[in-house]
């Protein structure tokens, strides 16, 4: 053992064992002992106090492992393992018995026996004695053979008494357990450590219930994509079964008019054949007038039938299938959408208007649920000062939100949601660049997503009740007819940052054809 990781030992054992530390522990006071000598110590008196420096504590203390101190226990320990080879007491003249300690000023070991006189005589007591080691040279001082019990803080080394009256006079010396505690206490966990723990400890916490939560929406999604997929099979298999009927009463309804049509032709090759006869025998005839009358009589009945057309009804007759095939998409379609709103329908939120935010002639119910225009202009530094719009209270920076606003009876309006960044005073460019990804009425039938560049929506059914969808993580905005039950516009890829807000508009008033109000509506779950 080096001279300067030598008496570390000692400034790392408890003073109560003189062992190295096990579990240690730190009073109020500052001073380090095992936990387990400690709690001896005071279960076998009436007041708790220091074993070091005497101090009295009203009350017993808590003893917390100090973990700092222990870890640099375990790794003195690993870097200085204990010999395995016994120390033997160098007084014992014929059986050596173990040394039980090692003194540094007489550099001897001593066994029980032997120690007696250093605990026992006054002048023996004073000097400085160790767990027992056999390098007791590392212990000492080789200039002065003095014990290292000092540091000097100017050259960072350990020295003896003699040194500081030598190289190091004048320097800044300590003794060398005050500088051991010195670097102890430097090494604690500093106050705002245990924060950062807790706080840390905090984020493994919300990391493990969004992980549950996620799964047990990934659970009821699963259900949701099965019975999904389950009402599709049993429309298809029913789908099947009728077009498999429909294709059977359209092969025997072909198969007759092929007969019926093979009938014709039959009887109409007899006809012409025996026709043929006749005119044959007629050619011969010397009977002129008979042969006049029956020529005009054979022009007559000569008519023969359109064959092309009758050939082209036999496959006419397919139309219905394609017919049935067209529905039976449309039907797949109309499920897929119904139960897509079903699905999302679950994250359904509670939002209520912000009076604060919203435009100055706007009115907001008592329940923060209906916003409509008033005459009389209300000001506040949070209000929109341009544009006729309010936003929700609550904002959502994470997860998946889903509400339903009421638009009927108006001819203007724009929906959806925005960055809580929104610029608040002056003309909003309502565009995703700007964090605002909305739908828009103008002039009572043009619907505009307002994308870069905006989008026009040619829709064949006028919404009454919109429903907003919004998946943050996915980057997913969608915008749903909740009446039809059919999907308008979906804004995909976007990358959401801070809290998003719901929006809502009413647009220019139009007289009194746009003063209907807007609506935040419950959300009837589709079944």
């Amino acid at each position: 053992m080096s001279s300067s990781s030598g008496p570390l030992t000692e400034e790392l054992q408890c003073s109560i064992c003189l062992d190295v530390f096990t579990d240690p522990v730190s009073t109020p006071c500052g001073h380090n002992f095992c936990k387990t000598c400690l709690n001896k110590c005071w279960d076998n008196s009436r007041t708790c106090k220091c074993p070091y420096c005497k101090e009295t504590f009203k009350h017993r203390p808590d003893l917390k492992i100090n973990t700092t101190l222990r870890e640099l226990v375990d790794h003195y320990k690993k870097k200085s393992p204990e010999k395995k080879a016994e120390v033997l007491c160098d007084i014992c003249e014929e059986r050596k018995l173990k040394a039980l300690k090692s003194c540094l000023v007489c550099q001897s070991s001593y066994c029980e026996t032997h120690l007696e006189t250093h605990l026992r005589v006054a002048g023996l007591k004073k000097h400085k004695l160790i767990n027992p080691v056999s390098n007791l040279e590392d212990y000492i001082c080789q200039k002065h053979e003095r014990p290292l019990e000092l540091f000097c803080r100017d050259d960072q080394t350990i020295v003896c008494l003699f040194c500081i009256e030598g190289e190091h006079k004048n320097h800044n010396t300590v003794s060398l357990k005050e500088e051991i505690e010195a670097k102890a206490q430097l090494m604690k966990t500093p106050k705002d450590t245990q924060q950062k723990i807790q706080d840390r400890i905090k984020k493994i916490q919300d990391v493990k219930h969004s992980a549950e939560v996620r799964k047990r929406s990934t659970e009821k999604n699963k259900a949701a994509r099965v019975e999904l997929f389950t009402d599709l099979i049993r429309s298809i298999e029913r789908c099947q079964t009728e077009l498999l009927e429909m294709m059977e009463e359209q092969q025997k309804a072909a198969e007759k008019q092929e007969e019926e049509f093979i009938e014709l032709l039959e009887l109409e090759i007899t006809e012409l054949k025996m026709s043929n006869t006749e005119r044959e025998q007629l050619s011969h005839t010397e009977d002129h007038l008979h042969l006049l009358k029956i020529y005009s009589s054979m022009c007559r009945s000569g008519n023969t039938r359109n064959w092309p057309e009758i050939s082209m009804n036999i496959y006419e007759s397919q139309e219905p299938m394609k017919t049935a095939l067209t529905q039976l998409k449309d039907t797949l379609d109309e499920k897929l959408t119904l139960t897509e709103l079903k699905r999302i329908q679950q994250y359904a939120v509670d939002v209520t208007l912000d009076p604060d935010t919203a435009y100055p002639n706007l009115i907001l119910s008592d329940d923060g649920k209906q916003v409509r225009k008033s005459q009389v202009p209300l000001d506040n530094p949070e209000r929109f000062d341009e544009c006729p719009c309010v936003l929700g209270k609550e904002g959502f920076s994470s997860g998946r939100f889903y509400f339903e606003v009421q638009v009927k009876g108006k001819t203007d309006w724009t929906l959806g949601v925005v960055s809580e960044s929104i610029n608040r005073k002056g003309k909003i460019l309502l565009s995703p660049s700007d964090g605002c990804w909305t739908l828009i009425l103008r002039n009572g039938n043009e619907y505009l997503a307002c994308d870069d560049p905006p989008i026009s929506l040619p829709l064949r059914v006028k919404p009454q009740r919109v429903g907003v969808f919004v998946d943050y993580e996915e980057g997913l905005l969608s915008f749903y007819d909740v009446e039809s039950e059919s999907l308008i516009h979906s804004f995909t890829d976007q990358s959401f940052t801070g809290k998003l807000y719901p929006y809502l508009s009413l647009g220019s008033n139009n007289g009194v054809q746009n003063s209907s109000p807007m609506i935040i509506t419950p959300v009837s779950y589709n079944k």
